[in-house]
């Protein structure tokens, strides 16, 4: 079960969400995305083959997907694919791999800064609890399809963590 649409694989499906530390120009992204669909087509959990796919949001957050019908993910072979984006990173000068940013959109361009100058823009009145932000943590398919990787902060863990008072219950 090599690489499918990430359209195919269910909602109930694991998920990753891997930001670039900046936006791939088209050139970079198909050679990324080449080598991450020849990573996938190989890609395995103890010698069985991960029903798995990937998807390129705003040329700058891979999704990837697993069907755990199929297949569930091991700690190795996450590691593999952690690893090998990270390598692929390497290779265009990018980080793909790092979640400590605070990812949002501002102006219609997508930004991230540390989490201590998010909080900073916070206190100056620069962002407010409706600024969307992109939650990389997500982990599932389904929550994707909701439209939870990119939503107002207000709705997010970032409105508990920066906007407290703002926060949807």
């Amino acid at each position: 079960m090599p690489r499918v649409s990430f359209e195919e694989l269910p909602d109930h499906g694991r998920a990753w969400v891997f930001p670039a530390s900046r936006t791939l120009t088209e050139e970079e992204a198909d050679a990324f995305l080449g080598a991450v669909d020849d990573f996938l087509t190989t890609w395995m959990a103890h010698g069985a083959p991960l029903k798995s796919g990937r998807e390129l949001v705003d040329d700058q957050f891979l999704l990837v997907g697993v069907d755990v019908d199929a297949e569930s993910p091991s700690g190795c072979s996450i590691d593999a694919l952690v690893n090998q984006l990270r390598a692929l990173g390497a290779d265009l000068g990018v980080a793909v791999v790092d979640h400590a940013p605070v990812w949002f959109r501002a102006g219609g361009e997508v930004r991230s800064v540390s989490r201590a100058d998010f909080r900073a823009l916070v206190k100056e009145g620069a962002i407010g609890p409706d600024v969307r932000v992109f939650d990389t943590t997500l982990t599932s398919i389904g929550q994707v399809r909701e439209g939870l990787l990119e939503r107002p902060a207000a709705e997010s863990w970032h409105g508990r963590a920066f906007f407290a008072e703002h926060a949807a219950s």
